[in-house]
């Protein structure tokens, strides 16, 4: 018999959104066909699904094509929320977390990791508008509470946990050395968590 067909995701492995993008899939457990995409060389068939040429792009057995990283999460949660990681306190909130990340958040945390790229300031200058523009912030809430929207994991926890990695990464041990604990708790658990493990390991 003829194994049935696989919604098939581009991805890469590293890469932020692809990172939310495979977190989601595999804890809604829908199987995927994962294709890896080298950004200097993206495969025709890619480009012919989604100009853009950006990953995450999910195919789906239908042959729609989802090509954002928020828009693959909340199909995958449409297919199962276990969890209810959608359910997960007050969705207003956990959008506006998201929006904080994807919009405010990113291009600073880009001009923090690639700082020769933007002499305009200091790398120092570009972590400290980061800082302020996120990571303090999440500092601050998760003092309050467990995670970002409440005492359950939400879709927002999901979203922004492999920038805020990638925020980390950048300067390690500066990172572990500010007075962020909740924080470094939160992503430290994420970093140990089996389900970040399994869609990191190399295809």
């Amino acid at each position: 018999m003829t194994p049935p067909a696989l919604p098939v995701l581009y991805s890469f492995r590293r890469c932020p959104y692809a990172i939310r993008a495979r977190m989601t899939l595999r804890y809604a457990g829908v199987a995927v066909e994962i294709i890896e995409v080298a950004l200097r060389q993206k495969p025709a068939a890619l480009l012919a699904v989604s100009p853009k040429a950006t990953v995450p792009v999910l195919i789906t057995v239908d042959g729609a094509v989802i090509d954002q990283s928020l828009d693959i999460m909340h199909w995958a949660l449409r297919q199962s929320d276990p969890d209810g990681w959608l359910d997960a306190g007050a969705s207003s909130e956990a959008d506006r977390w998201i929006a904080l990340n994807d919009d405010a958040f990113k291009p600073l945390l880009d001009r923090y990791k690639y700082a020769a790229r933007h002499p305009e300031l200091t790398p120092a200058e570009h972590r400290s508008r980061a800082l302020d523009a996120m990571i303090r912030p999440m500092q601050a809430q998760l003092q309050q509470t467990r995670w970002l929207v409440g005492p359950q994991i939400s879709i927002a926890d999901v979203a922004l946990f492999p920038f805020v990695r990638q925020f980390a990464g950048v300067d390690l041990p500066w990172f572990d050395a500010q007075p962020l604990p909740a924080l470094q708790v939160w992503l430290n658990t994420w970093l140990d968590a089996s389900l970040f493990k399994a869609v990191m390991q190399k295809q």
